[in-house]
């Protein structure tokens, strides 16, 4: 899960050398962080949140297959 965050973020920004993913086990969820540059954060979360809402969506389809609950933080 945390390369197909980090493959969708570094398509979207200016600076994909600064694109970092953690991942973190949080209960029975799985939670990855997501930090871009200052400059790009307006281009993952989109106008009204959809661009976050869409990389959110799509990180929860392929965790489905896998039955995991995965948390998409952007910070």
């Amino acid at each position: 899960m945390k390369e197909l965050v980090e493959i969708i973020a570094k398509s979207l920004v200016d600076n994909p050398d600064e694109v970092e993913v953690t991942e973190k086990q949080s209960g029975k969820a799985l939670v990855l962080e997501l930090k871009v540059a200052p400059s790009d954060m307006g281009k993952v979360i989109g106008k009204q949140g959809r661009i976050a809402k869409a990389i959110r969506s799509v990180v929860k389809a392929a965790a489905s297959k896998d039955e995991l609950k995965v948390i998409v933080d952007i910070l």
